[in-house]
């Protein structure tokens, strides 16, 4: 996925350039950091950790908090049906405009099969390239913002772990849940502005 997208810039014309990402978004980032380091020129990631601690440092709190990760990563299509069984029941009770495009999009069979493989990668191969790359540290400077009513700031210390993975790190916790950008829009545009436009 990050190749992908690096290779998306390049198309249109941006050689070197910031990259901002939620959750899995945040996921490919930054693997994008660790494998292209001349084209990320600064990297945001909300309310994640690195995949590899996660998976290293497994507790009851982890589990119970993104049980659906183990979920996910059984064989389909089990993991599937049950997806697609649970947007069904959510777009049957869907009010907004916006709950409903969410769901139109969550419900496409190849959206739901393409989510289960990405927790199976980030649990099988993406595990291995991330363990290869552990003597390696982002080098560009690293912005991470985490939820303060989320799993991630009660279970981890997120801007020390990240300081282990990166060599520039800068961070601090967001009064909203885990969907930063849609419970608290304006805190994270001024953090992420600050931070991109910082030289």
């Amino acid at each position: 996925m990050a190749l992908d997208q690096v290779e998306v810039m390049k198309h249109f014309g941006f050689d070197r350039f910031p990259v901002v990402g939620h959750d899995r978004g945040g996921r490919v980032a930054h693997r994008m950091a660790l494998d292209h380091p001349d084209r990320v020129a600064r990297l945001a990631v909300l309310d994640i950790v690195p995949t590899y601690y996660l998976y290293t440092h497994v507790t009851i709190g982890f589990v119970q908090a993104y049980f659906h990760w183990f979920n996910y990563l059984r064989p389909a299509p089990g993991p599937e049906d049950q997806l697609k069984a649970e947007v069904e029941a959510r777009a049957a009770g869907a009010t907004s405009d916006i709950q409903k495009e969410y769901l139109r999009v969550q419900r496409d069979p190849a959206n739901i099969h393409g989510m289960c493989e990405d927790y199976r990668a980030g649990a099988s191969i993406d595990l291995d390239h991330d363990k290869a790359d552990l003597d390696h540290k982002i080098t560009c400077p690293l912005l991470a913002l985490w939820a303060e009513r989320g799993a991630m700031a009660r279970l981890y210390d997120v801007i020390s772990i990240w300081k282990e993975r990166a060599s520039k790190v800068t961070g601090k916790g967001l009064s909203g849940g885990h969907n930063l950008q849609e419970d608290v829009p304006d805190q994270v545009y001024a953090e992420l502005r600050a931070f991109l436009r910082s030289s």
